[in-house]
């Protein structure tokens, strides 16, 4: 008796199954990257920080410098927000 090798040969649902994991995988990598918000200034300012309420004093609506538009209205600013090295100020 013969026997006969089959080759496996890709067709188009092995393809796109591929493309989708290769799709999955950029997403991750591109998901994972590092923060782009920026740092809480080490400042006595932001060192006195201990709340929403009074990081809003400053960056409310009508603060000195209010958030942009778009950003999120989130209670928990050091979710996104970094702080510095040694950095004595936070959220209780």
């Amino acid at each position: 008796m013969s026997e006969t090798k089959t080759t496996w040969k890709p067709g188009k649902k092995d393809a796109i199954f591929f493309g989708v994991v290769l799709l999955v995988i950029i997403l991750l990598v591109l998901g994972s990257s590092e923060r782009t918000t920026k740092a809480v200034p080490n400042d006595t300012v932001h060192q006195q920080a201990l709340n929403h309420q009074t990081c809003l004093q400053c960056h409310g609506e009508s603060g000195v410098r209010p958030q942009p538009v778009g950003h999120s209205r989130s209670t928990q600013c050091f979710q996104c927000h970094t702080q510095p090295k040694d950095w004595q100020g936070g959220m209780q």
